[in-house]
């Protein structure tokens, strides 16, 4: 198996030696069954700290049982004989059992170690499979860019993008999530996002924003609402209105607020939603009105009024992680995206 090979070459012969000689040799006087009975005690803390002596031998463990021979073993990972005998001698001491039975250079496999090589041979595979994976996703060419935007992206916008991006980059991958700006911040932070489409622009001394591009508002209205057949409106007419609005946290929700305190007003709340266009929905049955940018798609039902006064736009902005570094698909996905700094939407 050949995860057991790569896996050894990352060794340090020197790190090695310094476990043989560091502080594993202070039970290599002990009884196999002290050492056992050290490790059945131990708490979490000790627990932590017999993994790592333990991990940096597991590779050569799986070597010398996969060829039964030390010195066979020792010349296809390319260490020291001596090297790897010490590693398997240590090992074996601070585990408290015998994982080989040996005659001269050539062993075999105990129960102990049969059972142990089973397990040591999985969590080999786990690792290269994660290598592998990790390694993928940075692949210039088919890597992965995991990526965020809001619900009021994902009909036209998101999807132009990745178009227009893919035409010179169609193999890289993407991991897409939708939701409010608030939330994606919050994944952006974990680590779960690399970049993200978002509104306001975020200000945080842990986050890079750059302003993209700016969309006008409006102020919906049933079709026969007493302002539907005017083509502008200052906000402050509608002071006297019932609203339907996003619910708190989304960055709508709080421009409309903002805009309705600056009209002089605050906003009687009738419902609170999670998507634009089921408010509109609620607009043309006659629920109420509501702060929206552009639908996608005209909705029957529903007037959409130009707002004089305040100014009512929001901007769209990208966001990342500080100090975060960019694998080369983030980085080529990142550039593209300020490359359509003012051309990113179509109201």
């Amino acid at each position: 198996m050949m995860h057991e090979q790569r896996s050894a070459r990352q060794l340090s012969q020197s790190s090695d030696t310094e476990q043989v000689h560091g502080r594993s040799t202070d039970r290599a006087a002990g009884t196999g069954s002290g050492i056992a009975g050290a490790v059945e005690n131990e708490g979490p803390e000790d627990i932590e700290d017999i993994v790592l002596r333990l991990a940096p031998r597991l590779a050569y463990f799986a070597g010398v049982a996969r060829t039964e021979h030390v010195t066979r073993a020792a010349q296809e990972m390319q260490v020291p004989q001596s090297t790897l005998s010490r590693a398997m001698v240590r090992l074996e001491q601070d585990l408290g059992v015998d994982l080989f039975a040996r005659r001269g250079r050539t062993v075999s496999l105990t129960h102990a170690g049969r059972t142990f090589h089973a397990s040591v041979e999985r969590a080999l595979a786990e690792i290269e499979r994660a290598a592998d994976e990790v390694r993928a996703d940075a692949d210039p060419a088919t890597g992965k860019v995991a990526f965020g935007f809001l619900h009021t992206m994902g009909a036209e916008t998101v999807p132009g993008l990745l178009h227009a991006f893919r035409a010179e980059h169609p193999r890289v991958r993407f991991s897409l999530v939708q939701n409010y700006g608030e939330a994606m911040i919050e994944r952006l932070r974990a680590g779960e996002l690399d970049l993200c489409l978002t509104s306001p622009v975020p200000d945080a001394p842990d986050l890079v924003a750059r302003r993209l591009d700016e969309q006008k508002l409006r102020l919906v209205v049933p079709a026969d609402h007493r302002l539907a057949a005017r083509k502008r409106v200052r906000l402050a007419e509608a002071a006297d209105e019932t609203f339907v609005t996003l619910e708190p946290g989304y960055g709508m929700r709080r421009i409309t607020d903002d805009l309705c305190k600056q009209a002089g007003f605050k906003p009687r709340i009738a419902f609170e939603g999670e998507e634009a266009e089921t408010l509109r929905g609620l607009v043309a049955a006659g629920l109420g009105v509501a702060l929206l940018p552009p639908p996608a798609v005209p909705r029957p039902g529903v007037v959409e009024l130009t707002v004089t006064a305040p100014r009512a736009a929001r901007e769209i902005g990208v966001a990342w992680l500080a100090g975060h570094p960019d694998t080369p698909p983030v980085a080529a996905f990142k550039k593209f995206l300020l490359s359509r700094k003012g051309r990113l939407l179509h109201d």
